[in-house]
């Protein structure tokens, strides 16, 4: 008889008290993905740059009317804490010291892909629609184009909006928004 062995399924506490013990740390590069820790791609020097550009380009355009998260978690729900590259939040006077984001308080979470996007569309994506975040963003870097997700429903999203880099992304949810592809892209 052969015995298939056990994943054990972590929670955001259990996950959290890990960190605060020094048996995870900042040098992991992990996230909480359903319950189990996966390690993050590593991040290059165009996804960086991108990220440079988008926080630069989204806080001109947003001021202090939102607070921009860099690669900061966001609890979506008991098992998952993954950690976009950029999320555009509701303002807190305590810029979420307490605790950290929850769906409700995301108004935009941007993905940005170098060697993930199949792992983004497939896994993130749908855990954002299921925990109701209103916007996602995929910059896939590679493929030179910007995906808009919109109108949540069960684990998938409704609206659907590819970008071309030489086109203008224009949020469907938050009116000021809007920025050209090639900006973002770089």
């Amino acid at each position: 008889m052969t015995t298939q062995p056990q994943r054990r399924t972590f929670t955001v506490g259990e996950y959290y008290r890990m960190a605060e013990a020094n048996i995870l740390t900042e040098e992991d590069r992990v996230e909480l993905i359903a319950g189990q820790i996966v390690a993050m791609s590593p991040i290059g020097s165009r996804h960086a740059a991108c990220v440079k550009r988008l926080n630069l380009l989204m806080g001109k355009m947003v001021g202090d009317s939102m607070l921009i998260g860099v690669q900061d978690p966001i609890a979506l729900d008991a098992y998952s804490a993954p950690e976009p590259d950029l999320v555009l939040l509701r303002p807190r006077t305590d810029f979420y010291a307490a605790a950290h984001p929850s769906p409700g308080d995301v108004l935009l979470a941007v993905e940005v892909a170098d060697t993930s996007a199949d792992y983004d569309r497939a896994v993130k994506l749908p855990l954002y629609a299921q925990a109701g975040l209103p916007e996602v963003w995929l910059v896939d870097l590679p493929k030179g184009r910007i995906e808009v997700y919109a109108q949540p429903q069960g684990a998938a999203y409704q609206q659907r909006v590819e970008v071309a880099a030489d086109a203008l992304i224009a949020s469907p949810t938050i009116p000021q928004l809007a920025l050209a592809a090639a900006d973002v892209l770089g």
